[in-house]
């Protein structure tokens, strides 16, 4: 009864929509990236785009007042967006409520001549997309730039190696972080070609023939011109040639798979403090009146890694939205994407920028306790031998399966002695095995102290490589991440 008696109150007056706050936005991206992808700035960023072509067309010949844009240049900061709104309900097209809005206010009727409404949000939509990819540029670098000082701090703090999370052999903690280092360089290179072909789509008219400019402007090559100047007052390198309506909505995949690829490195990164911090080996930073649990205060949870791994999920969501764009335009375009792309667009951008900012915090206050790390090693140090033992039979002549076979044996067996509270009886038995063709103290010899391999080599190789990304861009090194909450 109070369900439908509510809802029989609600129908019988109108309710004001609450203002609601985009989570991405308002708790995990940073600010200049959420003003990039602001109502009020896309507003503004399309108002200068009508400027700059009633300039190019009245250069290529048209006849447009002086005053005339001079008019709509002193209005361009000029934005309401609640009026705009009021204008878009009333007709329901989103590009020429904002054209009545701006002739409103600069009092003529000038602007948007040639052009498509794909002419202007497209171009500006593409216009944010690649400075948030410049943004994204520069935060990677800083990341970069962390991740070579961590793991030139710890490359011969030697370290119980895992895979299937069980141990495995000696690498070094320095190792380990730079091998998430490497990955986000992969991604980094992946992300620096695409800034570099990243194509505008140009104005191109309602079925992209270019038509109406043409016989705007009075010809072919007056269009193309304008065209061209467009596109160096936004900054791009190129323009697609043949498009229809709307570019090619594969290119807003190929943008939100790299930043997910960018994210994968923070995300594997995230989860290896999270799995250390679990046996007390490092962990994230606790900061001073810190609280991590609300029932246990004891508890120091990896809060700021658990949320670059839960951003990274919901950045892969955005990567399946556009995934779904694929293929499935219509002829020369078609409105079904726009609902995909408003929401996926900016979210990945945000998304990953949020993965960002807390790998950065994570990064300068991570601690790190070498006296465990130290006691794990030790408690599995003989066993992380065992493939040093192994490449030593084989050099000694004895078949590899054999030698395997003896090994994991007495391996097996030693450990489920130390399972049930026994001592390690793995050296012992495997000297004792009259099949194995060493004594107990040249197999001690193999054993006695971690051996890393290549660990050192191999940090300094991404080292350097990360170091002539920081170089080509110094100033990013410097950035520092806003407060995360």
């Amino acid at each position: 009864m109070y369900g439908e008696r509510k809802i029989m109150e609600l129908e019988t007056k109108v309710v004001e929509k609450r203002r609601y706050s985009d989570v991405l936005a308002s708790r995990y991206a940073s600010t200049p990236l959420v003003n990039l992808w602001s109502a009020e700035n896309k507003v503004v960023l399309e108002r200068q785009l009508w400027v700059a072509a009633l300039k190019a067309q009245s250069d290529s010949g048209l006849d447009i007042p002086k005053a005339g844009i001079e008019a709509y240049e002193r209005c361009i900061l000029s934005v309401n967006l609640k009026s705009i709104r009021e204008r878009e309900l009333r007709i329901l097209q989103d590009v020429k409520a904002r054209i009545e809005e701006f002739n409103a206010l600069a009092g003529f009727e000038l602007i948007h001549g040639g052009f498509t409404s794909r002419d202007q949000t497209d171009n500006v939509e593409q216009l944010q997309i690649r400075d948030s990819l410049l943004h994204v540029r520069d935060r990677s670098v800083a990341v970069l730039a962390h991740l070579r000082t961590k793991s030139v701090e710890f490359v011969l703090l030697d370290l119980c190696g895992r895979s299937h999370n069980v141990p495995g052999q000696t690498i070094t903690l320095g190792k380990r972080i730079a091998n998430w280092a490497e990955e986000l360089l992969i991604a980094f290179e992946r992300l620096e070609h695409l800034i570099s072909v990243y194509p505008l789509r140009g104005i191109k008219g309602a079925m992209g023939t270019q038509q109406d400019m043409a016989d705007l402007l009075g010809s072919p090559e007056k269009a193309l011109a304008f065209e061209n100047r467009i596109r160096q007052e936004l900054g791009f390198g190129s323009v697609l040639d043949c498009v229809g309506q709307v570019y090619p909505r594969s290119l807003d995949f190929e943008v939100v798979s790299t930043l997910a690829q960018l994210g994968s490195a923070c995300g594997n990164f995230a989860k290896m403090i999270r799995l250390m911090a679990g046996h007390e080996l490092l962990h994230e930073g606790f900061r001073e009146g810190q609280t991590a649990s609300s029932a246990m205060p004891h508890k120091i949870n990896s809060r700021t890694c658990e949320r670059i791994n839960g951003l990274l999920n919901v950045l892969c969501g955005f990567q399946d939205m556009t995934s779904r764009l694929l293929g499935d335009q219509w002829n020369e375009g078609d409105v079904s994407c726009s609902v995909v792309r408003r929401v996926a667009l900016p979210g990945a951008f945000f998304a990953l920028d949020g993965i960002y900012e807390s790998a950065l915090t994570v990064l300068a206050q991570m601690q790190v306790f070498p006296e465990m790390i130290r006691q794990e090693l030790g408690r599995y140090l003989p066993f992380l031998s065992t493939t040093r033992l192994l490449m030593a039979a084989v050099k000694k002549g004895m078949g590899r399966e054999t030698a395997h076979g003896i090994i994991k044996q007495h391996a097996v067996v030693a450990i489920a002695g130390i399972r049930q509270g026994g001592g390690n009886t793995f050296l012992q038995r495997l000297a004792e095995d009259s099949g194995f063709p060493f004594t107990r103290e040249e197999i001690q010899e193999h054993i006695q102290s971690p051996e890393r391999g290549l660990s050192e080599m191999q940090v300094q190789k991404v080292g350097r490589r990360i170091s002539a990304v920081m170089e080509a861009y110094p100033a990013a090194v410097q950035y520092k991440p806003e407060p995360i909450l």
